[in-house]
């Protein structure tokens, strides 16, 4: 199975992976976590436009279709801006769960850790998703975290995704 968190920088992708993953991790030794923002210094040969952006979606996809063809769990935290590939998981793994981080953006500029959004106001930075560049919204998540949810904290946004995924086996 890949459990897919979609959602712009600051929504919690990064968290809610983790917690996900230290929750799973002990009851299947066949369960890894790859994080977009990891996973860019593995392959070098992308940056952060659209071109770039849509060469690490198919990076991402494919390792993951290697690995789920090999029966290992992939829990994949990444901002998946392309609706095609997302369909394409959705039919090529061999089960797939879609978890969208739905925030304001202006939560996301309270939040902006990396300070991205900020620096692509002022024009320091271009390529910018949900500034320079539209994000376009999941067709069809599993399901949909938004910010009541996440004002319940990490530990319940985890028991909400616990308890709407498939079994992993």
């Amino acid at each position: 199975m890949v459990i897919w968190l979609i959602g712009l920088s600051g929504s919690g992708k990064t968290t809610l992976s983790e917690a996900l993953y230290q929750r799973l991790k002990p009851g299947h030794a066949n369960l890894v976590l790859l994080d977009g923002d990891a996973f860019r210094e593995v392959f070098r040969d992308v940056d952060h436009t659209i071109e770039g952006r849509r060469r690490n979606a198919e990076h991402i996809s494919n390792l993951c279709k290697v690995l789920d063809d090999q029966g290992i769990h992939v829990i994949a935290a990444v901002l998946s801006l392309f609706p095609e590939w997302q369909a394409w998981n959705r039919t090529n793994f061999s089960s797939y769960f879609e978890v969208f981080l739905d925030l304001p953006l202006k939560t996301l500029k309270e939040r902006d850790t990396k300070d991205l959004y900020a620096a692509a106001e002022a024009g320091r930075i271009p390529d910018v998703i949900g500034i320079d560049i539209p994000f376009p919204r999941p067709a069809a998540p599993d399901l949909v975290i938004d910010k009541p949810a996440q004002d319940d904290g990490v530990e319940a946004c985890l028991e909400t995704i616990l308890a709407q995924m498939p079994p992993l086996v």
